[in-house]
């Protein structure tokens, strides 16, 4: 059977969902909460050492903002209705890059500046037809590892190139393997925002940056934004269906839309252009692609829970749970399990994709050691408690593909 996200997401705890909350509003449990955490940690750290800077945006904006933007004229179908208050009325965002174009806006910007890089990991919504959702991989209320930068033309290529490669970074250190990169543009049909020079100027941007990256691509017409062009990173399911999990797009429109603009060398004032980069797309979208890609057995540094701790008998409680105080102490997601014969413990351990297993029974409990099983199956020597910990610790710290 192929590994479904919907079955599997469920029983090992990543998500759930309720008729009182909605179709496509799912909720994070304990566990899938934990490793997402533990992503997004990953990502925001990934970004401020590449010169990103972090903030935080509200989900709700006026109207005028995404008509003004351009998303009300070409996107209205799929964002839910507004919502009067007073005079205004209130639109969830089914976007980011708006508020990120106002938050550029809203200082005296200089040449110095740029490229100026800021991203969010923040909600958008949008008003999905019920018969196309499904799980994590199609949903209404969405978070997004979404990130912009402002900077000049010249600027533009090297800023595709440098997000590439990041996505590349991130997709190796989750165990992300690329299908093929698709670069999207107008197609013949369609409503497209900007002029014909600014999408030449962008596809050629973008074209350029898929060649000096030395990685096959194919065009396809028709996929672009409305306010550009883009490069969709493809990913596989286990059954073969494609999806687009990260994406970099180049915008000239809805810089020019908002008047943007920064002091140049001259002191003359230059207009800015808007790279959209995601990483690794949507959290949602993200965890349905690595859970079934993993069959449920994500990498030890993201997942949910790292150590389960299994005392043979109660006059080993005491040690174990030592042990697991020691192990989170380390930075370790652990937890002591008592119920059960231990290889009904082990066997449910195994069940959950836990890593590691470690086993404290009458022999290890005096020595202050523990006994490690791998999710594999592979038994280890009784080693310390503290050795055991660093070696846990080492491969997590490594955000190595396995144990």
């Amino acid at each position: 059977m192929q590994a479904d996200h919907r079955r599997l997401g469920r029983e090992l705890d990543v998500f759930d969902s309720d008729p009182l909350i909605g179709a496509g509003l799912p909720f994070w449990l304990p566990p899938g909460a934990a490793a997402r955490h533990e992503v997004e940690s990953y990502v925001r750290d990934l970004e401020r050492r590449a010169g990103f800077q972090h903030v935080h945006s509200p989900v709700l904006a006026k109207r005028e903002l995404y008509e003004l933007s351009g998303h009300w004229a070409h996107f209205a179908g799929d964002m839910f209705p507004p919502v009067r208050l007073g005079d205004d009325e209130l639109v969830l965002r089914p976007s980011l890059c708006p508020h990120h174009a106002l938050i550029f806006r809203s200082r005296h910007r200089s040449y110095r500046e740029l490229p100026l890089r800021i991203a969010e990991i923040g909600p958008m919504y949008r008003a999905e037809r019920s018969g196309v959702l499904g799980g994590l991989s199609r949903v209404r209320a969405i978070s997004l590892n979404d990130g912009h930068v402002f900077c000049t033309v010249p600027q533009a290529g090297e800023e595709v190139a440098a997000a590439l490669r990041l996505m590349g970074q991130a997709h190796d250190a989750l165990g992300v393997r690329v299908r093929s990169y698709r670069l999207s543009l107008r197609g013949d049909g369609g409503e497209y925002a900007g002029d014909d020079d600014a999408w030449d100027e962008a596809g050629r941007v973008l074209r350029e940056a898929l060649e000096a990256a030395g990685v096959p691509y194919e065009e396809a017409a028709g996929e672009a934004a409305f306010y550009g062009p883009k490069i969709d990173v493809q990913v596989a399911d286990p059954a073969g269906r494609e999806s687009t999990l990260s994406t970099v797009q180049l915008d000239f429109h809805q810089p020019a839309q908002f008047g943007l603009s920064y002091a140049d060398a001259s002191g003359g004032r230059a207009r800015p252009v808007m790279v959209h980069r995601s990483l690794v797309g949507s959290f949602e979208r993200l965890f349905a692609h690595l859970v079934e890609v993993h069959a449920g057995a994500l990498p030890p540094w993201y997942a949910p829970v790292q150590v389960v701790v299994l005392p043979v008998a109660a006059a080993q409680d005491a040690a174990a749970a030592a042990f697991a105080r020691d192990a989170v102490a380390a930075g370790l997601r652990a937890e002591v399990c008592h119920d059960g014969s231990v290889g009904a413990r082990i066997r449910a351990a195994a069940g959950r994709k836990v890593p590691y297993v470690a086993v404290i029974g009458a022999r290890e409990a005096p020595r202050g050691e523990v006994a490690l099983r791998l999710r594999d199956g592979r038994r280890l020597p009784a080693r310390s408690g503290a050795d055991a910990i660093s070696l846990m610790a080492r491969v997590v710290a490594a955000r190595a593909p396995g144990v």
